[in-house]
């Protein structure tokens, strides 16, 4: 997938900016950079929260963010970002974005992998 570097930037920016949603308890925020089928899915802002908060509390509250790769993955473009948690465990999320039909960038998804510690 071939994205323009304006497109890489908002990728970016939208992952960025739920995350500083989820760090204000800005629920409406942080939901509002959901895709629409994440939107469906879960009906309410609080409903969204509780979720995150319970299943991705490194999402919800990191103490770290770098942002790594971005590929293609489910035919969606996935960008990588390695988060530290409060424990100082390092998590790799993937965010699955989608472009909508106004041109923004949504968040379709986001899974996690663990990774494995670095040698020093």
């Amino acid at each position: 997938m071939d994205l323009s570097p304006a497109d890489r930037d908002a990728i970016r920016s939208v992952i960025t900016a739920q995350l500083d949603a989820f760090q204000a308890d800005d629920g409406l925020q942080a939901f509002h950079y959901a895709a629409p089928a994440i939107r469906q899915q879960f009906k309410t802002v609080a409903n969204f929260m509780a979720m995150v908060r319970s299943s991705y509390p490194v999402v919800y509250r990191p103490r770290g963010v770098i942002f790594s790769e971005l590929t293609t993955m489910q035919g969606f473009p996935a960008q990588t970002v390695l988060l530290m948690a409060q424990d100082g465990q390092v998590v790799k999320a993937v965010y699955l974005m989608q472009c909508q039909a106004s041109g923004d960038w949504r968040i379709a998804g986001c899974f996690l992998v663990p990774v494995e510690e670095i040698a020093e």
